[in-house]
């Protein structure tokens, strides 16, 4: 007659043998693999009286310092159940959803089994979902054409910029700027012409910008940017290095040459005091003056002056 203990063993190593997951089981104390079912000795090989951090772990000369044993039992050693965490495994690079439990061997000895489901394609499609919508906030927030920032994230982080400035009662300046006869630009150079015009300018108050001011393309061939800790007299200073690097640039453009100008607007804010429509506004129309007394100049509108 057979064995019925041998017979109940082999029926569960029949069971854990089917399991698309690993099951293994190892020794608490010497950490000697005691069981690994037909998955695992797929991935990992045959255990051969080795510990479990030898065969399942890469590059360990003992055991692993990310061993949930001490999650698995209480202070006097006592298993307390179900420990479940994700891991990445060392030796083959993919992902597993784990669940640890201390249990007793039958000849008494405590030891931790664990089951392993691989989750591989599940983190995949989540870093897939996690890129996506980081692109899509980026491209929310950014000009697609320039790099700059747009007129959504001007209004996000100019907002926190001026609050900002209000908690620490800093300035804020602004600077406007439209380029100069951009509609004959585009009339002879074509749309390519006046998309490289845009880029040109783009790269010009990404050099002359700090990582704290906020560069923006408004629209068209409108910029702004914002300058938090910055007074009238810095900030003017800033557009006059801006209208002369811009009127210097030559943009090759087959065989012509493609040269632009800017008009100029600049405000501040004491204390930040003023709101970013205000500040806008007020620089809109110092371009504007800028632009009907000239062009390729800048005109100052003053400190912003609430409730005047």
């Amino acid at each position: 007659m057979p064995d019925n203990q041998n017979v109940d063993r082999l029926a569960i190593e029949t069971v854990l043998d089917s399991l698309d997951a690993l099951v293994y089981v190892a020794d608490m104390d010497t950490h000697e693999l005691l069981f690994l079912n037909a998955y695992g000795r797929e991935k990992w090989g045959e255990p051969g009286a080795r510990k479990c951090w030898q065969v399942l772990q890469k590059g360990q000369t003992g055991p692993c310092a990310f061993c949930t044993n001490p999650l698995l039992v209480d202070e006097q050693g006592v298993p307390i159940g179900v420990h479940r965490w994700e891991f990445r495994n060392t030796l083959t690079g993919r992902w597993y959803q784990c669940r640890d439990q201390a249990t007793r061997w039958p000849d008494g000895r405590l030891v931790r089994i664990e089951i392993a489901t691989d989750i591989s394609d599940i983190k995949d499609l989540q870093d897939q979902l996690t890129q996506a919508q980081r692109q899509a906030e980026q491209l929310a927030n950014e000009d697609a054409l320039t790099g700059l920032a747009n007129r959504r994230a001007l209004f996000a982080l100019g907002n926190a910029a001026l609050e900002q400035a209000r908690r620490q009662r800093h300035p804020v300046a602004l600077i406007s700027l439209d380029a100069d006869h951009f509609k004959q630009i585009n009339d002879r150079f074509g749309h390519a012409g006046g998309d490289a015009v845009l880029r040109a300018l783009a790269g010009v108050l990404k050099q002359h910008t700090r990582a704290a001011d906020v560069a923006a393309r408004l629209g068209g061939e409108e910029f702004a940017i914002l300058l938090p800790a910055t007074g009238l007299d810095e900030a003017r200073e800033l557009a006059e290095r801006l209208r002369a690097k811009i009127e210097a640039l030559r943009l090759s453009h087959g065989k012509e040459t493609i040269q632009v100008t800017c008009s100029f607007g600049v405000t501040a804010s004491q204390n930040g005091e003023a709101s970013l429509d205000l500040l806008l506004n007020t620089a809109d129309i110092a371009t504007y003056r800028a632009k009907s007394t000239g062009r390729n100049r800048i005109e100052d509108q003053g400190w912003v002056q609430i409730g005047s």
